[in-house]
């Protein structure tokens, strides 16, 4: 079988000692070997043995007997929240490597509607998941990691403003693809480790319009669009690409551009250290407040400074 007859999960999506209704194949030296067959159960012992970022490949065929499996664990009354919560976060990172390293999106952004659907679900019936998936945090800037983050705190401010499950799902969707555009960014830009030169930053800041134009070529809503596109934007009109200011900037990409802001204050990179998040509140609400909505600036600050 060919490389794109299988899609990647990660060891986390699994629960121990369950039956599985798909083959699990390993990655080795160019072939796709073996390792569980349908039925067969990855044991704790087994799990014990592998790194949390692990990956296995399921054959394309069977992605909806993996999705299956997902979404009804979702359901068990028997899971934990953390370990649901735990299976949604390894699903998505999964999920996100595949958008950036497939030139066909298209299943993936098919999919990312199902999967933060059920992230809405699980913040709906179990509040404490979003403490959960917060914790849950790598901390780390690398872009998987923290386009699942920003979507994590987006959804997050959105439900404290009172939107609903289906604005939610976009919300998180947006997010979740914010910085699609670096695909298109030269990887030696993306991985630099510290300051990007002026011809370097030129070319960042070219990302959101490179998203822009890798979702117009598929049916997304113009707010997952919005999301991608004016992220940078700045309520005083000094931000990029178009130097929207205020109320013309959409209101997801408002909330999506605090939680991108925060969570690059909070993750460790190579060349600043990170603020603990009441500090990155303090920073947002003080030093810059005048670049955000401050009505969302009041929802991130009540749920991470309650009284």
């Amino acid at each position: 079988m060919e490389e794109n007859n299988y899609f990647q999960i990660r060891v986390g999506t699994l629960v121990p000692d369950r039956p599985i209704p798909f083959d699990l194949y390993i990655h080795l030296h160019g072939k796709y070997i073996h390792y569980l067959r349908i039925g067969e159960m990855l044991t704790n012992e087994k799990i014990s043995k592998l790194n949390t970022s692990d990956q296995f490949f399921v054959p394309s065929a069977q992605r909806p007997d993996f999705k299956k499996f997902i979404y009804s664990s979702m359901n068990e009354a028997s899971l934990e929240t953390s370990t649901k919560a735990r299976i949604l976060r390894d699903t998505s990172l999964a999920l996100i490597e595949e958008i950036y390293e497939k030139k066909d999106i298209n299943e993936a952004l098919e999919d990312s509607k199902e999967l933060m659907g059920q992230f809405v679900k699980l913040m709906e019936s179990s509040p404490e998941s979003v403490d959960h998936l917060i914790q849950l945090s790598s901390h780390d800037f690398y872009t998987f990691n923290h386009s699942l983050d920003v979507s994590v705190y987006s959804m997050g401010m959105g439900k404290l403003m009172g939107y609903n499950e289906a604005d939610l799902t976009e919300l998180g969707r947006g997010a979740l693809f914010h910085d699609i555009g670096k695909k298109w960014v030269a990887a030696e830009i993306i991985c630099k480790k510290g300051a990007l030169d002026d011809a370097e930053w030129a070319q960042m800041k070219r990302h959101p319009e490179y998203g822009l134009k890798i979702l117009s070529e598929y049916n997304v809503s113009e707010a997952i669009k919005a999301c991608c596109f004016e992220h940078h934007e700045s309520f005083l009109g000094n931000g990029y690409p178009q130097g929207l200011d205020g109320e013309s900037i959409h209101p997801m990409a408002r909330i999506v551009a605090i939680a991108d802001t925060f969570d690059a204050l909070t993750t460790q990179r190579s060349y600043n250290q990170p603020m603990s998040p009441k500090e990155a509140v303090l920073f947002l609400t003080t030093k810059i407040k005048d670049k955000y909505d401050p009505v969302i600036l009041k929802a991130l600050q009540a749920a991470v400074l309650p009284d």
